[in-house]
């Protein structure tokens, strides 16, 4: 632990030029007494380290030195890909190492690339979680499934599908973060498919191996689950009215329903008559019950029963 933060410690004054004791230990998290220690150590290791007194001080390196000590390990090249989400890489198991690999890499470049390197790091931040969600809680047996993933390794669980809590021993493949939760692709009668981390309980980590299939691309398979997934969910058609009210308010509507509204050409009225694709009677209620009166279904009948229904509770629930 030690040898790794004193290897940081040198790479982030290779980058910034000079760094404070008091930004080091924020950023280790330790004491500056202990990195006063590290500096001194790194100092009777022959690197050419000095501090500057004041209040824009800090310690830095002679000018033109520069270290070569940025060898990666295999962990810290598995990392590096994690670097940019640096919350899926604390969630995984990566965190520190995804950190390190990032130093090692800004170390390795000539002087020019890596700041413009650190100039993308600085202007460009990802947040998976959706707005008005908060991110779901980390799980710790989130990083077992990560081993079993690495290691290829059977896991066995319970899975809580829509038919009710069931056993399973899987193989798997690959995770998936998706509007800011874990999905993963695990062999299921010998097809990959789409597990939610969430269904998934008493996660134990197996002595048995399995071959992965040595052609399997795990962004092509979730594209290609996904996209099943979604056609199987397409059962029936809706006929509708849109007002040019409800046009700002099309994000609400999943795609499917959204994209053929926009693509609709308005009439004189500025009304746009489309037919839609919808999931279910019910789940289609509530998704255009809240558009009001800027919406109207012409068929299914059944939909518009439906939506009477809904709006006359509401009615009475307020009358």
């Amino acid at each position: 632990m030690r040898a790794s933060r004193l290897l940081s410690i040198l790479i982030l004054l290779q980058i910034h030029g000079r760094v404070s004791a008091r930004a080091l230990a924020e950023r280790f998290e330790v004491s500056r007494r202990t990195i006063y220690r590290d500096v001194d150590e790194l100092s009777a290791a022959g690197v050419p380290i000095y501090a500057e007194r004041g209040a824009a001080g800090g310690f830095a390196l002679l000018d033109g030195w520069q270290t070569r000590l940025t060898g990666m390990t295999g962990e810290e090249a598995e990392a590096i890909l994690l670097s940019s989400l640096p919350s899926a890489a604390a969630d995984l198991g990566f965190g520190e190492t995804a950190a390190t690999a990032r130093l090692k890499l800004f170390a390795a470049m000539p002087a020019q690339s890596s700041e413009a390197a650190q100039r993308v790091a600085d202007r460009f931040h990802f947040d998976p979680a959706p707005w008005h969600r908060r991110p779901a809680p980390r799980r710790d047996d989130l990083r077992l499934l990560a081993r079993a993933v690495w290691e290829c390794r059977r896991l066995h669980l319970v899975y809580d599908s829509w038919t009710g809590p069931k056993p399973r021993t899987i193989e798997p493949l690959g995770i998936v973060l998706k509007a800011g939760e874990y999905y993963f692709m695990a062999l299921r009668r010998g097809q990959p498919a789409i597990h939610k981390l969430d269904n998934a309980r008493d996660l134990v980590l197996l002595d048995q191996g399995f071959m992965r299939p040595p052609d399997f691309d795990l962004a092509a398979a979730w594209r290609d689950a996904v996209g099943k997934f979604e056609a199987g969910l397409r059962r029936d058609v809706a006929e509708l009215r849109v007002g040019p009210e409800a046009m700002s308010r099309l994000g609400s509507l999943n795609a499917d329903m959204a994209e053929p509204i926009f693509a609709a050409v308005p009439g004189a009225d500025g009304w746009r008559h489309v037919t839609v694709p919808i999931e279910s009677i019910g789940f289609a209620t509530g998704q255009l019950l809240g558009f009001g009166a800027t919406v109207e279904v012409l068929a299914p009948e059944a939909l518009r029963a439906s939506l009477k229904t809904r709006a006359e509770a509401i009615v009475a629930l307020y009358r």
